[in-house]
């Protein structure tokens, strides 16, 4: 079993964090308009790419008490492949890699996330308020011209979504490193404890290890295809996006790029 870190209290270290991003997203979730919904987003938003930080320099000491492993998680139709992109390209901007399954003719039977294992919690949790959100917004927009496909419409509106949400997410997780950065050099004797290694070096370091285990575990993974997508719901998919509880327009050609599972 891995080793846990705690904190002087005898708390497991981060777990008080994560409890308010799970309490902030539920009030995000039931908030009663987009605005509230939106504050408490940021706020889980900015918390958890902070707890991020925090994890990654105590890994350093002891990084078995955050070892990197996998989870596979299926998808379900109708939108398959949007609610796959839901899931990969925040986990990209959370520091974990994934793969797509059986991702053929708009559809992706499961996406595995790979990553360290504090990196695939955050991972699963926000995809789960994400999910919760996007599907019920998804029930009730519509394409708002007639003779457009609403299933095209909807595509295009998850499309829009998730790109923010990366977007958002990414902007975050930059952030807290900048501001983690900044504390370091206004402390000098700071950085992951009792090693004096910068946070620069810290999570440049974590993310190679991500990403030669993943090499490993993953040889010869093709790169699917950019998607094109014809309905026109990517830009209020996007706003959705922008108010989402805990991160979402962006353009199109900056989304991440899919790697794809047999």
């Amino acid at each position: 079993m891995p080793e846990r870190l705690f904190d002087p209290r005898g708390f497991p270290m981060g777990a008080d964090k994560l409890d308010r991003v799970r309490k902030l997203l539920a009030k995000a979730e039931r908030a009663a308009t987009a605005a509230e919904a939106e504050s408490y987003t940021g706020k889980a938003v900015e918390l958890m790419a902070r707890h991020g930080i925090d994890t990654a320099l105590l890994a350093a000491t002891q990084p078995r008490s955050d070892p990197i492993g996998q989870q596979r998680i299926a998808m379900q139709d109708p939108y398959s492949a949007g609610k796959a992109r839901m899931l990969a390209w925040p986990a990209a901007a959370l520091n974990c890699r994934s793969v797509l399954h059986q991702a053929w003719g708009g559809k992706v039977a499961a996406v595995t996330v790979f990553g360290h294992t504090s990196d695939r919690e955050r991972v699963e949790m926000l995809y789960t308020s994400l999910l919760l959100q996007a599907t019920a917004q998804l029930v009730r927009v519509r394409p708002p011209g007639r003779g457009e496909s609403v299933a095209a419409y909807r595509r295009s509106w998850l499309h829009g979504f998730a790109v923010e949400v990366h977007r958002r997410l990414t902007a975050a997780q930059e952030r807290a490193a900048a501001q983690a950065t900044a504390d370091e050099r206004a402390t000098p004797d700071t950085g992951a404890p009792d090693t004096g290694i910068s946070v620069a070096v810290v999570l440049a370091d974590r993310r190679d290890r991500v990403d030669r285990a993943y090499a490993a575990a993953f040889p010869g993974l093709g790169t699917a295809r950019r998607s094109t997508l014809s309905g026109t719901g990517f830009v209020a998919g996007a706003r959705a996006g922008e108010r989402a509880d805990l991160g979402r327009g962006g353009r199109l050609d900056t989304r991440p790029r899919r790697a794809v599972g047999a």
